[in-house]
């Protein structure tokens, strides 16, 4: 063999067999106010190996943080986190809400001028349990071994499958089988929490969770996926749209002057009974009806009634977003309705960019690449896959069916009746609505002994609702309370 075979060879990081490494663990304490929190991280990859022959075939990234000098262990509350996507990595909910640092940035949630920072999070949730933060195959450093195969991993059951059997190495390598055991997730990362809630209970795997935190939910794809001949999505976001609207002060003064909850009610009320009844009608739908209901949108959404007309009496989402403002240039963010972004175009039919992604990606991930280093100890040339557009746009949905775990949260609760779920929803987030998350939750067939365990609560604030800086002291107390 020549050395130039030889150099080939070794550049083919493939061909190389992974071995498993031994997590960093460090030692931390941080003051919180009146309170110290003392407690110990534990930063690595667990190795997702085959069955047949043991080798690795995938590793998971990973950052625990359990709190010291705790009694006993064993009844400590661990809450599993990951967010959505489904390519993103855990960094929001890591760096936004849960963790003991987070990033700082304006009050409300806007953009601050660089260089970023973080802070002590005085409303982190490691006071009341311990916290392990997830980041499946492809997002984050998690990776397959072999490039090809990280397309393995990408689907609802594959995702599943692997994220179960990390938490299931993790309660086994920790010795924590008797603790109280929460997931929390937010957008995809609660369709993969409800899905593993049913998942994790059957195939002899045995694992019951105290409870579930849903932030931003979507278990049924059918209310957010916007297509022709499945109306849904159009009548579920019409209460995110008028929302929306009344904060950008886009409303008659009867409307403005009504408190937003209270004008959302009326909102809800109507769409769920006219607005519902004519997309149902279609093209049977009379003049006189479509003017009415033309003229009630328009009241309720601030889209000019002739477009609303033009547009079939539905409103796409992304149209939303840039009609909206359009006589002011601007457009309206999907994660988040409240921020404004600049359009390219007066005549665009669509948004040039979300401002809401955009006011977050590059204080998040400067101030993740710092803390892994700085603070965890964990270092690593990979890039940290925040947002992974390989992920997601090489995910493996179901072929012509929308993908919905709220089968297997339903199951999950016929066989575990002692799980309770927490629901926070942002009042202005156009990505996963509060009113699709309600429609779910209540098309779901529950049994009555169950329903209440079941508690939805809701923020003026958008998909990372804990941005702004009231919602997170909120989350955190909801949080608190739900956990007992």
């Amino acid at each position: 063999m020549s050395d130039e075979t030889v150099k080939n060879t070794e550049d083919k990081p493939d061909e190389k067999k992974v071995t498993e490494q031994e997590p960093i663990v460090k030692q931390h304490e941080l003051e919180l106010g009146k309170k110290t929190l003392k407690y110990t991280t534990t930063t690595g990859m667990m190795p997702l190996k085959n069955a047949g022959t043991g080798e690795i075939e995938a590793q998971i990234f990973y950052m625990a943080y359990t709190l010291d000098h705790v009694e006993d262990v064993g009844q400590r509350p661990l809450i599993f986190v990951f967010n959505g996507g489904p390519g993103s990595a855990s960094i929001w909910l890591h760096l936004g809400a849960v963790g003991p640092y987070r990033v700082k940035m304006h009050d409300e949630g806007w953009m601050p001028e660089p260089p970023y920072r973080l802070i002590p999070n005085e409303d982190t949730w490691l006071d009341k349990a311990d916290l392990v933060f997830i980041d499946p195959v492809g997002t984050g450093y998690s990776r397959a071994v072999k490039t090809d195969d990280n397309k393995k991993y990408w689907s609802l059951q594959a995702d599943l499958d692997s994220v179960g059997e990390f938490i299931r190495l993790y309660l086994t390598r920790n010795k924590r089988w008797t603790s109280p055991l929460y997931l929390a997730g937010e957008s995809y990362g609660t369709t993969r929490a409800s899905g593993l809630a049913g998942h994790l209970l059957d195939g002899g795997r045995g694992i019951a969770f105290n409870g579930l935190v849903l932030i931003s939910t979507v278990m049924s794809f059918q209310t957010i996926l916007f297509a022709r001949g499945n109306d849904l999505p159009f009548n579920v976001y019409i209460p995110t749209y008028a929302a929306t609207a009344w904060y950008h002060g886009k409303l008659a003064d009867d409307l403005q002057k009504k408190p937003l909850r209270e004008f959302l009610d009326e909102v809800e009320a109507w769409t769920e009974s006219e607005y519902t009844l004519a997309l149902m009608k279609g093209d049977k739908l009379g003049a006189d009806e479509r003017e009415t209901i033309a003229t009630t949108l328009s009241h309720y959404t601030g889209i000019d009634k002739t477009y609303i007309d033009r547009a079939d009496l539905r409103i796409h989402i992304m149209r939303f977003c840039r009609e909206l403002l359009r006589d002011d240039n601007r457009s309206v963010g999907r994660l988040d309705s409240r921020f404004k972004g600049i359009s390219g175009q007066a005549i665009a039919e669509f948004p040039e960019f979300d401002p809401s992604m955009i006011a977050i990606m590059p204080p998040y991930t400067a101030m993740f690449y710092d803390y892994v280093r700085d603070e965890l100890g964990y270092e690593t040339d990979l890039n940290y896959e925040v947002l992974s557009f390989n992920v997601n746009q090489g995910w493996e949905w179901d072929r012509g069916a929308f993908a919905d775990t709220s089968e297997r949260l339903r199951s999950g609760f016929a066989k575990n009746p002692f799980m309770r779920v927490f629901v926070a929803q942002g009042y202005y987030d156009l990505a996963t609505p509060h009113f699709a998350a309600e429609y779910t939750f209540n098309h779901m067939g529950l049994d009555a002994e169950v329903r209440d365990n079941i508690k939805f609560h809701y923020y003026e604030a958008g998909h990372m609702l804990y941005l702004d800086v009231t919602c997170l002291a909120q989350l955190k107390t909801d949080v608190d309370a739900f956990l007992g």
